[in-house]
């Protein structure tokens, strides 16, 4: 047992009945949802506004580690969980926006989607964790408080989908394209790995709407829209609507066979849909025409503007040579020399540039 006025090696020689205490019971009635864990990170309060947020009696978690149970489905850390055990390297694992503030008694900070298994529906909690302790120094609990905001991350995820989705196919847009072009970039640049560009055009859509009339236009946009987001299948992939009748899509870690099998499987798709066209010059329906990139970044590749123009060239290669196609660029002038026409370079086009 230790001496009066010295510390024992394993317990501070101050420790807090937080059960009976005037803090305890101010606490039970604070309107922010708030809970307590002790030093083995086993709940001492669960106030009622936490009880209200979550679904979960206090009876239920008091003197238990199944706090977690309040808001995941899965066992995982709280944010409360992660000052106990004094570990801030760990929380972008387990948070995708946080704050942490260093060692000096603060705690972190955070935000996350989380499950709430008992209420049946998800919320967006801004968090907050800090330790207490005593005069010794000794963490005696760690407080964590909770705010909803659902609401207003809802509202925020609509304006930037409004920011970044085409009203009228409800792919990705040019803007959205850019920003993933270039993050996508960048990731292949640290990884040595290939990044494959599609750009699909829609042939001969001038004289379609001419022959059927902007709103027909406007529903084969979205049918052609269609096919191109169901083979943006990973989670990298974006598929988007690059502007008029043009789409593209971007395809991490990807070669140029494998992008044109993606490109091969685009144009057949459509033309399985048989729309009608008919219009002088062009098919009985529409077809597409599809230019193919793909390249790993070197490091002296600031910028994607060679995958852009590389892919940009191979889809005017393929309206060249007929259309209702597809053209990689790494066997562009094979394709003119299988055609004897590799005498007669190919024109061309405004050079697209990355945002």
């Amino acid at each position: 047992m230790a001496k009066p006025g010295k510390t024992s090696s394993k317990t501070p020689a101050r420790t807090v009945d937080v059960a009976d205490s005037y803090a305890v019971r101010l606490m039970q009635h604070l309107v922010v949802p708030t809970f307590v864990i002790d030093p083995r990170r086993r709940v001492v309060i669960w106030n009622r506004a936490c009880e209200r947020l979550t679904g979960v009696a206090a009876s239920e978690v008091i003197g238990t580690n199944k706090h977690w149970q309040a808001f995941y489905e899965t066992k995982r850390p709280c944010l409360a969980d992660l000052v106990a055990l004094d570990r801030p390297e760990q929380l972008p694992e387990f948070y995708s926006e946080y704050a942490a503030r260093g060692h000096n008694g603060l705690g972190f900070s955070a935000e996350n989607w989380c499950v709430m298994p008992k209420l049946g529906s998800q919320l967006y909690l801004a968090i907050d964790a800090g330790p207490i302790h005593d005069e010794a120094g000794h963490l005696i609990a760690v407080v964590e408080t909770l705010r909803d905001l659902t609401d207003q991350k809802r509202a925020e995820m609509a304006l930037k989908e409004l920011a970044t989705k085409d009203g009228l196919t409800g792919l990705s847009n040019r803007r959205a394209f850019d920003q993933m072009l270039m993050s996508e970039w960048a990731r292949a640049q640290r990884t040595q790995k290939p990044m494959a560009l599609l750009f699909v055009d829609v042939d001969h859509f001038k004289l379609f709407n001419d022959r059927h009339g902007h709103q027909s236009g406007d529903e084969c946009l979205r049918a052609v829209a269609d096919v191109v987001s169901r083979h943006a299948v990973r989670p990298l992939d974006l598929a988007s609507r690059y502007g008029g009748e043009e789409f593209a899509l971007i395809l991490p870690d990807m070669d140029c066979d494998s992008a044109c099998a993606v490109a091969e499987e685009i144009r057949t798709a459509v033309m399985a849909l048989r729309i009608a066209h008919g219009a002088a010059g062009a098919g009985d329906h529409v077809t597409l025409s599809v230019g193919v990139a793909s390249h790993i970044p070197a490091e002296a590749d600031g910028n994607p503007d060679r995958l852009l123009g590389a892919a940009d060239e191979a889809l005017y290669a393929a309206k060249r040579l007929g259309r209702n196609r597809i053209i990689c660029a790494e066997r562009l002038l094979a394709e003119f020399a299988g055609l004897g026409r590799d005498s007669a370079p190919v024109p061309g086009r405004r050079a697209r540039k990355s945002a």
